[in-house]
Parts: structure tokens; sequence; C-alpha cells
């Protein structure tokens, strides 16, 4: 493009070198880079070797030309081009920076040869005047160079680049086309197309990044800038064709692996004639006035002058492109711009520019580059859209004034002294928006976008205004101080303003602002004025919201993704002051939940009537759906209960409403099933309606002794006394006598048969009130027939008892009535139903009671009968409580059976009483009949009872206690054995014998005695041989009894003869045999060695046999070295110790063996540990011995495990008798000791030298033997000289060292080496050659290696050997010495985590110099100390952080670790806290919810902190408006409070006291209403009765007996009439039929008259005249209460001219 065809990078000094003819850069810091560089040819292709190969090639040939070519040239530059010819020596050339593109030098050969090896190259300086003409002369030989290129090679250079597109090469252009082209204008060199191809974003040639070139040829190409000189700054040599095509491979991977991609920057028109260009570039041109500028200019280039102002620039309105860099600028004075205002592209480059404050705004402004000035700051005018700005190279260090630019994309600012600030991307981020895309030539960093998000809205604004940048955690209360230092000069006198805050903002859901000012000093109110704005994300241009001029407001949909902005407007005493503001961070997305914003309930709130709850909702993102309504019932000081059914928008009101507040809950509820928070409204109470009646009715049969009831459906309130007559029709039928009163029963009588009456219904309320009367007429009355009243069982209801029934028969004379008697077991009538008769239906009315009737009901039905026969209704009478039977007894109780021990005997018993249920046995014994007996457990509940031991002696008896079927208990009886039990006679019952017949074995005589108390019974054993012979055992006479081997073969048995503990003997028993006895198995008795436990000895071992005759045993020797391993080693009957048993031991396993082979049990016996034998060697001789080979003597050793012996080693230069080695006193002086090893490498010393060994021979435990002397045979041989172990050793950071080991005579001058390994390359260091080394920047990423060449003193060279690579050379790493904590350990407060790193000055660099990032991590623990572990926080990666509510208790630990450029991670340092403990208890926003009426429910609410709440304290008081006085409210401690009339003219306030669950307790906060009103409805009737003057108020009650200390009732209340006036008030008693009207109190409205109301009865009051004279008044609301007491404290209030509310009898 024609703007960007002369711009460069910004950084190019620090980032571009020249190419090397191999396409290498050669760095101006003389270092080789380690990567290739990307070469780019104008068609976006790199040049291939062969295409310089081509190029050398050509070079000789085209020498010649090169003159004419030149010639040329210069005739066809005239007077009216603007180009500089290219025969004139040019200045020194600078990029839109105004650096000096660095030259090459001549030829890459002589760059390697004069220091490629030592890493050091050679760039020669352009400001030599030497090599200057060398350089002009090769500029002056490339044009000939590409005159002559083939077709393809000159098209690629000769066509122009471009940004917009790609070239594209064509291949019909033909060769003359080419050749004309180059002759007009020499051809872009390769390096000036690659520095216009690689342009990024504000010119410059990025490492990562390149610009598309367009396939456009234009004929402007040739008064193009980047083709009028910049050809100079590549020179090509012949050296160009010696590049390898290894050399050619690496840099074409190299390039393919580089990061291709292409950065459009804003386009401007590229078909640009003469008429529309100019190009003065270098012209040193002073005024822009001095020149005549054609208005029709669109591209104007005037870089590389001496201008110093734009005054004349005001004409060119159609200007598109201006070039004004590296001029003499110095600003301001760039007011003529504002003129320009077409134009796109603005470089203001290399000048000395210090202020952009004049630049004006330039509408269609999109490239700016002021990089390269003396610029402090970019406070500048608006850019609306500017979408790349260069401040590079600048003295930039605030970004207060920083300009808005809505549409910018990329951001430079490097090298300035503004990149020390931390998080400096995350500041522009906020600065500029979210269509910055690149920071400093970079994609942005996703954790400096992530910091950016963590600060407040209103960040960006205090940047501009010069506020500090600071850490995020810190932000939110660092830019509120910085705004109210800034806001302090305009705040209303007297006042501070304390917060600025908007909550956030959700799409339809409330949104709140808080600003909240605090009056130290003043002594008038401020009120607040609000107006929301709504912005985008450049918080530019703020809009105001029409009709947003409240405290809150509800974003639209809309509103999503933008800013919302709150100016509040403090007014005082008339007087408005300067706004302050608040921003809101971006409205989200609505959560989907709705939400109730209006909720109320419309309707006459009267008994009958329909109300309608109404809501308005906000959706919040979500689709209307059906919601949820419903209704409950709220009674005074109770809570509210839920009225069934009452589940829609319309409720119909009924008589249980009255008196009640309904509450409307209204549940919002999206289409797709999301429930919002319910909602609720309350009605004031609902009052009753007029009494009325309807349907009004008689019910019952109008028949003689009926009773017939009147009924209606009355409607009005609560019933009172309504009243009820009967009325009987005349016998003409016209007049109607009174046949009853005050009741809606009636019996019909005798007297109305054959008439009619009439019922009369007058509707009565509670209150007294009468309604209109209603009626209804019966049938004619009929007479009755027979009729049962009054019927009963009259007798005694028990088991054979007699009974009786009695009834009174209405309905005429009473014939032959007929009884029925049944049974039921249900105490309630049904008719017939379960009755279960006991006899059939009869005259007679008595009736004895059977024994089937026992616990059941009796029921009788009773038929009434005329005497004509007619029969009536039956009825039916129950007994009123079941038949009771006689108490259980016993008639007798006997025992039978014979008493001796087991023996059964049974128990017999005769029972009356009912039905027997479960009766109780008990059997007993007892020591004498007089005793009582102990209770025989086993034979409870049983009629028998078998004779036990334990019985023998005793008596025996027998208890029964009867039990009826129902539980009932009777008397018990016993009977007592008249014998003692007997004992039986001894008898063995069994016998048998335990126990195999083994020999050796013990059997055991089993038996089973019975027959009393046992005594010393007889036992004998018998042996029964097998002829059927039986002897006695002499001795065996006890229980048990071992075999033995004269046993063998022989059957074994057992008698025994019982003997009772009398002396009485029983029957002998003899047991079943046992056998015949079999052998035992074979044993060893005993076990022992024989011998000397040494080394080298022989053992023997003693075994004793039993077990039948003994066969061949087997014994085993083992050898035990732990008690894990063991060795077998012979079977024989001796065992030699050997070396291998030194320090173990040995086991013997002896087997015994009978002579049948069967094997008894082994048996086993351990020696004691083997000591060795004394040390002493066998054999020592020395093999031939020869330099630098390790010498090992042959030697034999015996005496125990060979310890560490003793050796000495002698080089003598004749041969030495053996003896004067061993006798070390005789040592002559040409014996030399030169080692004390086992081995020995003979040094360069030992050549020619015979070599002798000393040894002592010495065991493992440290004994020593007799010395042992061994000489060679021969003396030293010399070895040739070589070198090993040749190893790098670091000596300190940076510092190394090479090491090796000569060989081979005495060490001359070696060589020494040092190599670099790059990608498998082995470079030598040139100038290396010493054994240390120090690491320069070049070596990093590398590896290193050490080279050593042997010489010996002889100047014999040996073979060179190299070092293992060191490991990759890398600087120390970051290391963090300690992590400390900032900040409290309380809940609420922040902890910031803060390295401390190490002191040394090597690590302060690594900080500044290599770091690349730090992390942090948050734990927090989880279990007790002793099994603590700490469970991450996720999102808690910053390093700081908030303590909360949940970390209470826990300890808190966070992790950092920090990482290098070198992708190396430092040690994880942590640091840990102690628990964590809970804030000091607050309360925050408390407020007092509920309309400002005194019938209406008060409820406080707040936000607790600090740690678990517990049951905080709540105090509501009153307080008078302009009063600091407070009144306490007794009792009212709840979080509600249900206001009444005392609360008038009051603010109600709520001591909010926080309190933790350990009991500590916060600062008290208070809220407080407005002052209460009266409710509208009864002010307006109080008010109409205080006009008047007098008021009656009669449906007041008062209680009968006001000494009775029952509850009020409508049974215990009388009615009074209370009469008010202006001057004073009564309460009359009023008159009966027996009585007259009596006033009870009276008096006047003075002190100390007052009226009380009491909180747990809105019906009651109490009137106070005096001390004497006072009274306890109802009525029936709480409305009329309200009433009464307001007109009665108004006429007082008038009467003392007094305060309403000083007659609240309330102390404070």
């Amino acid at each position: 493009m024609e703007a960007l065809a002369d711009s460069h990078n910004e950084d190019s000094p620090s980032r571009i070198q020249p190419l090397t003819s191999s396409g290498q850069r050669v760095d101006s810091s003389a270092e080789v880079p380690k990567k290739s560089s990307k070469v780019v040819k104008p068609s976006g292709m790199v040049l291939s070797s062969r295409t310089f190969d081509t190029i050398s090639s050509m070079n000789k040939r085209i020498q010649g030309a090169t003159q004419n070519y030149i010639s040329s040239s210069r005739s066809k530059v005239t007077a009216t081009k603007t180009v500089v010819s290219s025969n004139v020596a040019p200045s020194q050339r600078r990029n839109s920076t105004g650096d000096i593109l660095p030259t090459r030098p001549s030829s890459a050969s002589k760059l390697k040869e004069n220091g490629a090896e030592n890493g050091k190259k050679i760039v020669p300086s352009v400001s030599d005047p030497g090599k200057r003409s060398s350089l002009e002369n090769r500029r002056m030989s490339l044009p000939s160079v590409y005159s002559k290129v083939p077709v393809s090679v000159a098209r690629s250079e000769t066509i122009k680049s471009s940004p917009v597109s790609r070239l594209s090469l064509k291949s019909d252009v033909s060769k003359t086309d080419v050749v004309r082209k180059t002759s007009t204008k020499p051809p872009v060199p390769a390096s000036v197309a690659r520095r216009v191809t690689s342009s990024s974003v504000d010119g410059s040639i990025g490492h990562n990044s390149l610009t598309k070139v367009t396939s456009n040829t234009s004929p402007s190409a040739a008064h193009s800038p980047s083709a009028t000189g910049n050809f100079k700054q590549r020179s090509m040599s012949s050296s160009v064709g010696r590049v390898s095509s290894s050399s050619s491979r690496k840099k074409t991977s190299a390039l393919e692996g580089r990061d291709s991609r292409f950065m459009m920057l804003p386009q401007v028109d590229v078909k640009a004639g003469d008429e529309l260009r100019l190009d003065l570039r270098g012209h040193r041109v002073k005024a822009l006035n001095a020149l005549t500028l054609p208005p029709s200019l669109e591209f104007v280039y005037l870089r590389d002058n001496l201008l110093s102002s734009v005054e004349g620039i005001e004409i060119l309105k159609k200007l598109k492109v201006l070039d004004l860099s590296f001029n003499d600028f110095k600003g301001p004075g760039f007011e003529p711009l504002v003129n320009c205002k077409g134009l796109q592209q603005l470089y203001l480059a290399g000048n000395q520019i210090a202020s952009l404050a004049t630049l004006p705004q330039l509408p269609n402004l999109e490239f700016l580059s002021v990089a390269q000035n003396k610029l402090k700051s970019l406070n500048m005018a608006s850019q609306p859209r500017l979408q790349v700005l260069a401040a590079s190279k600048n003295k930039i260090s605030t970004l207060k004034g920083f300009p808005y630019l809505p549409v910018l994309e990329h951001l430079r600012v490097e090298e300035n002294p503004i990149l020390e600030m931390p998080h400096l991307e995350a500041a522009s981020i906020l600065l500029i928006g979210p269509t910055l895309k690149k920071f400093n030539d970079r994609d942005l960093s996703l954790e400096e976008i992530e910091v950016a998000k963590r600060y407040p809205a209103r960040t960006a604004l205090c940047i501009r205004d010069g506020w500090e940048f600071c850490h995020p955690e810190l932000a939110d209360v660092s830019t509120f101080s910085f705004l109210v230092d800034k806001w302090k000069d305009s705040i209303p006198p007297g006042y501070i303003l304390k917060q600025a805050s908007i909550d956030q903002p959700f799409e339809e859901d409330i949104c709140h602002c808080h600003f909240k000012y605090a009056n130290i000093s003043s002594d008038f109110e401020l009120a607040l004025k609000y107006q929301w704005f709504i912005g985008e994300r450049t918080l530019s241009n703020f809009e105001p919201i029409a009709d947003a001029v409240d405290e809150v407001y509800w974003p639209k949909h809309h509103d999503v993704g933008k800013y919302l902005k709150v100016e509040c407007t403090p007014i005082m005493n008339g007087v408005q002051y300067p706004s302050v503001f608040e921003i809101s961070s971006l409205v989200s997305p609505g959560t989907g939940y709705p939400k109730v914003l209006n909720l109320s309930v419309h309707g006459e709130l009267v008994e009958g009537n329909v109300i309608r709850g109404s809501a308005e909702i906000a959706w919040c993102g979500g689709t209307p759906g059906k919601c949820v309504a419903s209704w409950l019932r709220r009674r005074w000081n109770s809570s509210p209960v839920v009225i069934v059914g009452a589940e829609d928008e319309y409720y119909k009101l009924t008589v249980d409403d009255i008196d009640s507040i309904l509450v409307f809950m209204y549940t919002p509820v999206t289409e797709e099933g999301v429930k919002g928070e319910p909602q609720y409204a309350m009605t004031d109470f609902i009052k009753a309606a007029a009494p009325s009646v309807k349907n009004v009715q008689a019910i019952g049969d109008a028949v003689e002794g009926n009773i017939i009831k009147g009924v209606g459906e009355y409607f009005g309130g609560k019933e009172g006394p309504s009243k009820f007559k009967w009325l009987r029709e005349s016998r003409d039928s016209s007049i109607r006598e009174l046949a009853s009163s005050g009741t809606n029963e009636y019996i019909v009588t005798k007297e109305d048969i054959g008439r009619r009456l009439l019922f009369v219904y007058i509707p009565i309320n509670f209150e007294g009130q009468e309604g209109t009367s209603v009626s209804s007429i019966t049938e004619v009355v009929k007479q009755a027939p027979p009729r049962v009243t009054n019927l009963k069982i009259v007798g005694d209801l028990r088991e054979g008892n007699k009974v009786t029934v009695s009834a009174s028969v209405t309905g005429g004379t009473e014939g032959s009535s007929r009884v029925q008697w049944f049974k039921t077991t249900s105490p309630k009538l049904e008719g017939e139903n379960g009755l279960e008769p006991l006899g059939a239906s009869k005259i007679p009315k008595a009736f004895r009671i059977s024994l089937s009737a026992a616990g059941h009901y009796l029921v009788v039905k009773f038929t009434p009968m005329s005497p004509d026969g007619e029969a009536g209704e039956p009825a039916y009478a129950i007994s009123q409580k079941v038949v009771e039977t006689l108490p259980p007894s016993l008639n007798f109780l006997s025992l039978t059976g014979n008493f001796s021990e087991g023996e059964i005997v049974t128990a017999s018993y005769g029972y009356i009483g009912g039905h027997e249920g479960k009766s109780i046995y008990s059997w007993y014994l007892h020591e004498n009949e007089t005793t009582n007996g102990s209770l025989i457990p086993e034979a409870s509940g049983q009629l028998q009872y078998r004779i036990a031991k334990n019985a023998i002696g005793k008596f025996i008896s027998f208890k029964c206690t009867p039990v009826r079927d129902d539980g009932i208990i009777g008397e018990p009886r016993t009977f007592l054995g008249q014998e003692r039990v007997q004992p039986g006679s001894p008898q063995v019952l069994s016998l048998k014998i335990s126990g195999e017949a083994i020999e050796g074995t013990t059997l055991v005589a089993e038996k089973k005695y019975w027959g009393g108390e046992e005594g010393d019974s007889v036992i004998q054993w018998f042996l029964t041989s097998p002829d059927g012979m039986k002897n006695v055992i002499e001795g065996a006479t006890t229980s048990s009894y071992t075999l033995t081997v004269r046993d063998i073969g022989l059957l074994v048995s057992v008698s025994c003869e019982p003997v009772r503990i009398d002396l009485a003997h029983g029957p002998i028993v003899t047991s079943e045999y046992v056998g015949p006895v079999i052998p035992g198995p074979p044993s060893c008795r005993s076990l022992e060695f024989v011998g000397s436990m040494i080394e080298g000895g022989c053992i023997r071992f003693i075994a004793e046999y039993t077990g039948g005759e003994r066969g061949n045993c087997i014994h085993e020797w083992f050898r035990l070295k732990n008690t894990s391993m063991k060795d077998k080693l012979v079977v024989d009957d001796y065992l030699d110790l050997s070396i291998a048993d030194v320090g173990a031991r040995i086991e013997l396993v002896y087997t015994p063996v009978r002579a049948d082979g069967q094997m008894g049990s082994p048996r086993s016996i351990i020696s004691d540990i083997i000591v060795p034998a004394d040390p002493k060697g066998i054999e020592l001789v020395l093999p031939s011995c020869c330099e630098d080979k390790e010498v090992i003597p042959q030697k034999s050793y015996y005496g125990g495990i060979e310890g560490t012996g003793k050796y000495i080693w002698y080089r003598t230069k004749e041969k030495m008798d053996k003896s004067e080695l061993v006798n070390k006193a005789a040592i002559s002086d040409g014996a030399l000791v030169v080692g004390e090893a086992l081995t020995y490498t003979p040094s360069v010393e030992d050549v020619d030298s015979y070599l002798a060994v000393y040894w002592v021979p010495t065991r493992a435990d440290g004994k020593l033997g007799d010395p042992v002397v061994a000489f060679s045979s021969h003396p030293v041989m010399a070895a040739h000289p070589s070198v090993s172990e040749v190893c790098i050793k670091k000596l300190s950071l940076g510092v190394y060292a090479g090491e090796g080991k000569y060989y081979g005579g005495y060490q001359g001058s070696s060589l020494y080496s040092w190599y670099r390994e790059t990608k498998g390359d082995i470079i030598l260091i040139n100038g290396a050659n010493s054994t240390t080394y120090e690491v320069t920047d070049s070596d990093y990423t590398c590896r290193l290696l050490f080279g050593y060449t042997p010489v010996r003193s002889d100047a014999l060279v040996g073979e060179l050997k190299l070092s293992e690579p060191s490991d990759i050379i890398l600087p120390e790493e970051p290391k963090i010495e300690a992590l400390c904590f900032r900040g409290k350990e309380v809940e609420g407060e922040i902890l910031t985590a803060v390295e401390v790193i190490p002191k040394s000055d090597i690590q302060h660099h690594i900080w500044n110099k290599y770091k690349k990032e730090i992390k942090y991590q948050w734990f927090y623990s989880n279990g007790d100390r002793e099994q603590r572990s700490f469970e991450p926080l996720v999102s808690q990666v910053s390093c700081s952080y908030k303590v909360q509510f949940e970390d209470i208790g826990r300890s808190l630990k966070c992790e950092c670790t920090i990482t290098d450029v070198f992708g190396r991670t430092s040690n994880t340092v942590s640091a840990q806290t102690s628990s964590i403990s809970p804030g000091i208890p607050k309360i925050d926003k408390l407020e007092i919810e509920g309309r400002g009426y005194h019938t209406n429910l008060y409820a406080v609410r707040g936000i607790y902190s600090g740690g678990k709440e517990a049951k905080s304290r709540i105090q509501w008081l009153r307080s008078m408006v302009g009063s600091p006085d407070l009144i306490s409210i007794p009792g009212e401690t709840g979080r509600m409070y249900e206001a009444n009339v005392d609360d008038v003219g009051y603010r109600l306030v709520a001591v909010y006291t926080p309190v933790r669950e350990d009991g500590v307790e916060g600062q008290p906060v208070s809220a407080s209403t407005d002052p209460i009103s009266v409710e509208p409805d009864i002010y307006k009737e109080v008010k109409q009765k205080l006009e008047l003057g007098s008021v009656k108020f009669e449906q007041v009650l008062c209680e009968k007996d006001r000494s009775a200390k029952e509850a009020p009732g409508a049974g215990n209340l009388e009615r009074r009439i209370l009469e008010v006036n202006r001057k004073r008030v009564k309460v009359v008693k009023p008159g009966s039929k027996t009585s007259f009207p009596n006033t009870e109190i009276r008096g006047t409205y003075a002190p100390p008259f007052h009226v009380e109301l009491y909180r747990n009865d809105p019906h009651r009051f109490k009137i106070v005249v005096d001390s004497d004279n006072e009274m306890d008044l109802m009525v029936q609301t709480k409305h009329l209460c309200d009433i009464i007491v307001l007109v009665i404290r108004g006429f007082a209030q008038r009467f003392n001219s007094t305060s309403l509310n000083s007659l609240l009898k309330i102390e404070t």
C-alpha cells in the first residue's frame, strides 16, 4: 500500500539484523543467533540457495555493464520528479523510528573466518569512511546484478509489495516487459522486499507476523519510497554461492516452522497518481508554507526534513496519508490538522514531540505513529476510528489523560518507563476496551485479561484522571478513595461521602445504587437526586435513561453487555452541589428466575366481597408462565395460616376473615418451570357486613310432641344474640298468638294440633346491630302416635342380678307395650346392628342377667302400644356400662404325687368368677413348714413339677392366683405338701472311658451319678488279656489312668460303685472295653551336642530314643545364617566346621524312627555361634608391573572371614631380602613406602624400580596374623602417554573447569580447548585454551565440551580426548526464600501472599531479567490438627484472598512457584495461617420493612457477618421526631413488630445487637422508620368525630364482675355506653326494666388522665381518670378500639393543648 511502503519496525535495532550472503542475520552485538531468520521475497517466497548461486554466477558477467546502467538511470531522473536519483550519495537511511539500518559485511566467509568459531561476529560500522566507500561501490553495482537476472527472479524482485493481498505471478509476462521496468527503476532488493512485507501493525517488522502483498503492479511503484533508496540496505557478493546445501535446508525448515500469520493494516487507496502524491523525503524542507501544495493531494511524504510546524497543511482537506517522521517537531501546534478530516494515517515518529495535547480529533484517522519522541503521556483528543497506535521509545511514565479510542486494536509502548508498572497490559485493556487485540506486537495475555476483569468498572476513568495503578484486590478501595479526594471540594459542607456503589446489574432485575453521605457537622438535611445513564464498553459516551431518576433501576434486555452509570446530585438547603458518580459492572443477562416487582390487593375489604391480587413481574429473561397464588389469613398476634382452596388471584371474603389480615402470596413461574422468590402483600383488617339472614325455615315434622327447629343462613360478621319468635295461628287463621320466644327450638304441644306455626328470625350481630327480620310458616300440626321418652335401664349391672326398664309413653293411654333385651360390645347404638338377643320380645319389663351377658352392654328395645293395638316407634336404651362379673376366686386347691426325687407332682384347683383368664402358677421350696419358700423358676406357669435334686429334704408348695379373662386378679391360694422330699437310690446312670488306647495316653473315666448327693464312689481300672483274663490294675483307683508299655496289646476297662454321701451303696457298673492298647509314636526324649564349636573342629550329638524298637533314625545338619535363612549341610553322624560356618549357628534336626519304619516328631537343637580360627597368610605373589596399570597381588588367606588387611607397598632400586621387610625395624633407606592399599598402580616414579608388598593378614574381627612379603619379579615398565577421565566441573555460577587424568611419563605443555554444542554441531570456541571457562550469554541453551590433548615432557603428543557434554547451560534458577502473609487472619480481611527474594545480587538479577510468571494456589484445611489435610480452593490463584465465613476455624495455606523464561519452575514454597478467627459480629444494610401506618406489620432485616450468628438481640423503641430520646417498647424483642395507636407520631427504631455463637457482641446498629401515621380510613373517621365535638359509643363491653379472675368472654360481659366530648369522658351502664342508667366513671382530661392499651388484646383498653377511677373496656373489633382511643386522645390533646404523644403513659 502507498502509505505502508516506507513504514518500518519501531524497535528494528533490537530485532532486525542485516542478512549475510547465506541469509543469516548478523547481530549488532556480535553474537551468533541460534535460529535462522525468516527471509521473505515480495512474492511471499523464500530465496533458496539455488537462487543465490545463480546471482553469484552472474556477478562477473554484469560488472562491465554497471556504469552504463548508472548513467542511464541518471538520465531518467528529471527536476520535476521528487525522487532522489540513485547516483547521489544518500544520507544514512532510517526507519520510521529514526534508527540507522545496519549494513552487512561483504562476505559470509569472512565473517566465519573472523570469529564464527568463538561466537563473536564483526560488523563493519557505517560511520567508518574506508568501509563506507566500499559499501557504496557495492550499492552501485547492485542494479547491474538485477538487470540480467532471469525472468522468474527479476519478476519476483520488481513486483511491488502491498499488504492488501498476496503476490500472484503470471507466467505470460515477457522478458522485455521485465527489462523495461528494471531500466526505469532499480529493482527492489530482497532485503527491502523482506522489510516491507514483514511490516507489523505500526510499520514494524515483527518476528512472528507478515503483511500480505498485492499482485497489482502499479506505475506508482516507481515513485514508492521503498524503491528509491532502500535497495542500498542489502549487498550481494560472490560468496553467496558458497552457501552449503545443508545450510539451505536448515534455513528452509526453520522458516517453515515460523509463524506465518499476516496482519491487515488500515487500507488506503493505492492507485494514486502524481497529482495526488507528494514525496519530498530528505530535501531539508523547513516550512510547509514554502511549498506549493495542491489541495487535491492525498498522500504526502515529508520525512527526513527540518519541519517544526504543520502550518499550511490545513488546505489539504483530502489528505489521507501524512508522513512527518524525523523532522524537528516539538509540539504543541498540531491545530491546523483539524481541517484534514479525511486523514487516515499519520506518521510523527522520530521527532522531539513532548505533548499531543493539541492534536485535534480526526474522525477518519486509523493509524498513528508517534514512536521515538519525548512524550511523557498520551494525553490527546479522542480518535473515534483509530485502530493502531505506535508509541514506543518515548518517556511515557503515566496513563493520565489517555484518550478514548473506541476501536483501537493494536497498542505499542515498548521502551518506555511505564513498562515498569505492574499489569500495564491489564490497564491498557481497561482503558481501551474489548477491541484491543494486540499489545506490544503480541496477542493479549489470558492472564492479563483475567486480571483486568478483577478491577472495578470505574478504574479506567480513574486512570485517565491520574490514579496510580495498583493490585486488583486493592483497586476498589483505592479508586473510591481517589474519587473521594477528587470530589472533596465539591461535597456539601459538613458532610463526607462514605459510600458510592452499584449492585451487580442483571437483565430485568432490580439494581440499587448506594450513595451515603455522613453528616459530621452540618445542621441541614441532605437530599439526593439520581440520574441513571447507559454506556458502551469504552465508558466514553453515556446517555441518560429516561425516567430513571430513582435510587433503583431495572435494566432492560437492550442494556445487556453495557455499563450503567449513576450520577448522584446532593441538594442541601435548596442549593444543588456538583454530582458524584459510580459505574456498575457490565449488565449481565437475566438469571431466568422471575421476580415480583409490585404486588397489591384490590377490592373493598368487607365480608362477602371479592378481592383480587395483582402482581407486576420482571421475568429476568424467562418466558412468562402460569404463576402460583395463595391466600393466607393472619389473626391478631398470631402467624399466618394458609386458606385451603384459595389458590386463585380472586378471593371471596368470608366470616372467618373478619378482624384478620389477609396475606396474598405470589410466586412467579416461567414457562420453563423456573420459580422466582415468593412475595406477599398484606391487606388491612377485614370488616364485617351488615347483619342479614336468608333461607329461613322450620325443620322437623309438625307433629304433637316433636321438636321443630327454626334455621336460617346468617350473614354479616359474627352473629350476636339474634332474636327468635314462634307464633301460633289462631282458630280463625287471622290472629297469631305468641307461643314461644328467645330460642329457635319449639316443642309442639296439644294446643298446636290443627294449627300452623310461624318462625320469625331477627338477625343481630355481635356488636348489637339489628337487621331485617325474616319468617317461615310450618304445615298444620298433627296428633302424635304412641311415643316413648325417658327410656332407661334400672338396676345393678352385675352377673346374676335383676334389672328393669322404665319409660314414659306419650300419645294417649299406654297399652301392652313389649320389651326385648339384647347384649352388645359397642357403647353406641346404631339400630339393631351388632345386637345379640338375650331372649324373645315379651311384656314383663324385668330381666335377670345371665353369665353370657357378662362383659357386654345391655340394650333394651321398648315398643309402645296403644290400647287399640297401634304400635309406636320402638325406642332403645343402652346401659351406661358393661355387665360386671363376680370377682375371680378358687374354691379348692390340692397336690397329688410321690414326694421323692425324680417324681412328678400335679396341682389341681377349682375356679369361679366369670371366664377364667390366664391364672398365675408358682412352685416353691421350703426348708420347713413355717418359713417362706423360694421360687422354682423353671416350674412357673406349669401345673406339674418334676422334683429335682435341690428339693431333697425340703417341703414343696404350689400357689395359684386366679385371673379373669378381663385381667381382674383374685385372691391367691397356696397348698403346702405334707412331707419332705426324699432322695433317690444311688446309681450310676452311665460310665464310659474317654481317650485313645495308645501307649502314653491318659484315659479318663466319665460317669453320670444319680441319687442324692454323691459321696466317695469306688473306681477300679482293669486289664483284660486277649484270652479273656481280667486283672486289676494295682493302685489305679482314680478317675484317670495313663497307659504304659506293659499295657500294649491288652484291653482296658473301669468299674464304679456309687456311694451316696450318707454311705448308702448302689450297684457296681462296669464300662465297655477300650483297646487293645497299641504302641506310642517314636520320640526323642533328649538331644545335645558333643565337640568344639570352632572353625576346623568336628561336632557330634547324643540322643535319647523312646517309642518301641529303635530303627534307622534320621539326623540332618543345617547352617543358620539368620532367622530366615537355613542351609542344609550333611546327614552324617558328625559335622566338620569350615569357614562357611564361621559366624553362623549349627542346627541338628533329629527324627526318631521305629523299627517298623514309623517316624516320630523331629526334634532340633541349635549350637552357639561358630568362632573363626586364627588368621594366616598362605600365599602372596606379585605379577608383572607396568606404569599406570593396576597391580593386584595374588594371595591366599585362612582363618575365619577375612577382614581389611594391612598392606604396605615399597619401591626399591634393588631386590631385598623378605626378612628385612618382615622386620620393619631392619628396613634400609633404599625402600620407600608408596602405597597402603590392596592394589597399587605404578606411577612414573616407579619406572625401573622394584615393587614389594607387605601384607598382615587380618580377620574380620580385627585379629592380626603373621605378616607376609612378596617382591615383583621385574622392575616397573613405563606407559605410553595418554589422558582419561576428561570432564567438566562447575566451579561457581557461570564458571566451569576442565579436568583430565594424564598418563605416560611426566606431563609437558598439554593442549586445552573448549567447544560449544548446539543442535548437534560442535563448534570450537576461539581463545578458550585454558582449563577454566566463563560462560557468556551465547552459551545459554547450549552444552559445553572440554578438549584435552596430552603432551609428555619429551613433546610426545597423545590423542585428543573430549569430555562428555555438560548439561544445558542455564542461569541460576529463581528462588523464593520464604512466603509470608500480609493482612489479618480474620474473617472478611484480605490476606496477601508476599514472596521473600533471596538477598543475593544474582537472584535479584534473575528475578528482573528471567522471571516469567508467578503462580499461586490457596488451600483450606480439612480435619483436626492430628489428621489435617488441605483441599485446594480451585478458583483462588492470585496472590490475595479474602477470608470467607466458611474459613472460620480452618487454616489457610498458600503455595507459590515461580517460572522463568526457560520453563523452569522453582520449588513450591508455602505459608500457612493459624486458625482463622471469626470477624467482629456486625450487621450491614439494616432496614425496617413495612408501610407507615399504625395498623401495619413491620419487620427488621439486615446482612449479618462475623462468624455464626447466635440469638442476636433486637429491641424496638419509639423516637419522637426531633428528639434524641428513645422510648423502649417492653417485650418487643422479635424481628417483627405490629404497630398500634401508641406508635402514632413516633418513629419506630429497631436496635440490632449482633451476637456471635460464642457470645461475642458487635456494635449495635439501629434503623428507623418514618413517623407512624394513622391509617387513612381510621383517620378520616376520627377526624369526623372530633369535628362533631361529642361522640357516643354504645357497643362497648365491660366485665360483669371486675374482681373475677376468669378471662373475659361473651358470657361474662355487659354492655356500656362511652360518651366523650371536648371537656370530659363518661362511662354509663345502661338501664333496664328493673334499673336506671348509672354513670360508673366520669372525669375531665386533666392529668393524670390517660388511655392505656393492652398489647396482648387489641380489643381492650383502659381509661384512667386518676388513681381511684379507672375502667377496663372492650369492643368487638380492633378497628373500633383504635377509633375510640384516638378520639379520646384527640379531645384530651385539645383540652390540654399538649402533644398527643405526651398522653401515652410510657416512661423513657
